[in-house]
């Protein structure tokens, strides 16, 4: 560790006190007004932004996931293949019936 040198107690001579106006100048009072016009057109915008954000809107219409389409899909599939197994079963519950009668009917018996 270092030692550090003492701090000198008094100010240094070249540090003298400004005294600074009490009103503002021109300019500034200028600048003043432009910042203040700025920042009044600025909460404006907001304010009219929250009062469009606060307007209904149309409920949006739900997009379907990609889940929900190939779902859908899937019992587009499933649909169509329970119709053609009733169909094929009716049918061939159909085809023994007329089977059954005609064998009944010529007076054919069991083989």
């Amino acid at each position: 560790m270092q030692r550090q040198a003492p701090r000198p107690t008094t100010p240094p001579a070249a540090a003298t006190v400004v005294a600074r106006p009490v009103g503002l100048t021109d300019e500034e009072e200028a600048r003043a007004a432009q910042l203040e016009a700025v920042i009044v057109a600025e909460e404006r915008e907001a304010e009219t932004a929250t009062k469009k954000a606060r307007t209904p809107r149309p409920e949006p219409v739900a997009r379907a996931s990609s889940l929900e389409v190939s779902a859908a899909e899937e019992y587009a599939y499933v649909a169509r293949d329970v119709r053609r197994i009733a169909l094929v079963g009716g049918s061939l519950v159909g085809f023994l019936l007329i089977l059954w009668a005609v064998s009944h009917f010529t007076g054919m018996g069991p083989i």
